[in-house]
């Protein structure tokens, strides 16, 4: 057990230290600015570089290759430590949190759900909303990471279908791996820092400006007013319209077009799926509220549909008006595009747009088989060949998907809840959405009502979804143990 825990814990402890050293961030802002909140993450950051050293002291012999156990270990283990870590400044500052909801903000926020438990967010102390808005930065492209390193290896996720050769955490492979790790970092950066100008340059002071960029490429939504985006400009949401489908796209494309310098590059089956499926949600929506609310313009109707759209599609979850008061037909709509999510390989949580593709062509090639039994056809993605196994775990995904959703929507109503509260609880934190619907958890409201054991359930949920379901539940599998 300890030869199988011990590179585990040492990554686990460089993972402290870099923690530790955003904490430093936002204590330096709040020493800056006159803030006695920075003695509570100064104490966090002390508390997390400790741990960080006893995790570190039994260290690793080279050289540092990590198996698939490992990996699976690995992956879970460093999500929860990260989670309890980013919870302590939420625990020492003089707006302290109870444990619970500390906890059950900061894995929202690592998870980039962005559901939360706060209230009066304009009155709490500026470096606490950067420290929200840090951890769904950090966890958009913890994301991004595990996405085209990790789960790949894992035979989880989908960026196998969008690789030449699998990840691999060999020394042959560490080269490649940190040369992908800078190139993803740098356009992370890049694409933050222009959402960060135009944010600015439309109107959005500079406080605001880095939060909001840095939860909307993240696709977290936390923002720092309880208003989310409501209380800005056309011209703000529809910037922000922009960055959250970026957001929502394979990071790994802009890095093909960047290399490549051409527009042939960009050419991805699951991206223009995805754009595909955007338009036409937002057109089906903006006709259907063109003849039924004539409260507002045709322009503003556009606006809030599109933004509301793909911040519920890219799982952000910010919103800019309460769409629940739309009619039925639109929290139906909303309640469906939940599952979506964005594509492989980018910041979005959700069932992914790739597996949507994929089922939809096995359905084709079903149907043809019907009809031409004799004949022989093969299910192709992006020009390749769709191999059995790919669609085996696209279709185990899927079923235990909603079988977990299933049991947490049990679960979250023993603790009291409604239906709609639970289902859309359960549906949000899967799929790392943020609000739910229903007058609690909906759009206009937050999770601060949820009963402890309710929050608990929810975090665990969070991080499942997160973690593409498999990678967590195979270690409650006794054969994960017996291996």
């Amino acid at each position: 057990m300890f030869r199988l825990l011990r590179p585990v814990l040492y990554v686990c402890g460089v993972l402290a230290f870099i923690m530790t050293a955003l904490m430093l961030i936002p204590a330096a802002y709040a020493l800056l600015t006159d803030d006695p909140e920075y003695r509570a993450f100064l104490l966090s950051a002390s508390i997390t570089a400790v741990a960080g050293i006893l995790l570190l002291a039994p260290g690793y012999n080279p050289p540092f290759a990590l198996n698939a156990r490992q990996l699976y270990t690995l992956t879970t283990l460093s999500w929860l430590l990260l989670s309890f870590f980013s919870a302590l400044p939420l625990t020492l500052t003089h707006h302290p949190l109870t444990l619970t909801d500390a906890v059950f903000e900061a894995v929202s926020g690592i998870t980039t759900t962005g559901s939360t438990v706060l209230h009066g967010l304009h009155d709490l102390p500026p470096a606490i909303l950067l420290w929200r808005s840090m951890l769904q930065w950090v966890g958009g492209f913890g994301v991004i990471g595990m996405a085209v390193s990790i789960l790949p290896f894992l035979r989880v996720g989908g960026m196998r279908l969008f690789q030449t050769e699998s990840s691999d955490w060999s020394d042959k492979s560490l080269p490649r791996f940190r040369d992908m790790a800078r190139g993803l970092l740098l356009v992370y950066l890049g694409i933050t820092l222009a959402c960060c100008l135009s944010y600015f340059f439309a109107g959005m002071n500079l406080f605001d400006a880095v939060n909001h960029a840095m939860t909307t490429v993240s696709t977290g939504g936390y923002a720092t007013d309880d208003a989310s985006m409501g209380r800005f400009n056309a011209g703000i949401l529809w910037i922000s319209t922009l960055f959250m489908l970026i957001g929502g796209m394979p990071f790994t494309l802009f890095i093909r077009f960047l290399t490549q310098r051409r527009l042939n590059a960009l050419k991805d089956q699951q991206t223009l799926g995805f754009l595909y499926i955007v338009g036409a949600l937002v057109l089906i929506l903006t006709l259907q509220r063109l003849f039924t609310d004539d409260s507002e313009s045709a322009f503003e109707i556009l606006t809030h549909t599109a933004f509301n759209i793909a911040s519920v599609i890219t799982t952000t979850g910010y919103a800019s008006e309460d769409y629940s008061q739309w009619g039925v037909f639109s929290i139906t709509l909303f309640f469906f595009v939940t599952f979506i999510g964005g594509c492989s390989g980018s910041t979005s949580g959700g069932m992914k747009i790739f597996r949507f593709q994929l089922s939809w062509l096995f359905l084709r090639d079903q149907m043809n088989r019907l009809v031409h039994p004799r004949g022989i056809s093969a299910v192709r993605y992006n020009g390749k060949a769709v191999t059995d196994d790919i669609m085996g775990s696209a279709v185990a995904f899927s079923f235990l998907f909603f079988l977990t959703m299933t049991i947490t929507t049990l679960c979250l109503a023993a603790t009291g809840l409604d239906f709609v509260t639970s289902l859309t609880g359960a549906a949000t934190a899967l799929t790392n959405v943020g609000p739910g619907l229903g007058d609690m958890i909906g759009p206009a409201g937050n999770f601060a009502a949820v009963s402890a054991p309710g929050k608990w359930i929810l975090c665990f949920a969070m991080i499942l979804g997160r973690l593409e379901l498999l990678t967590v539940m195979v270690l409650l599998s006794p054969v994960f143990w017996r291996g």
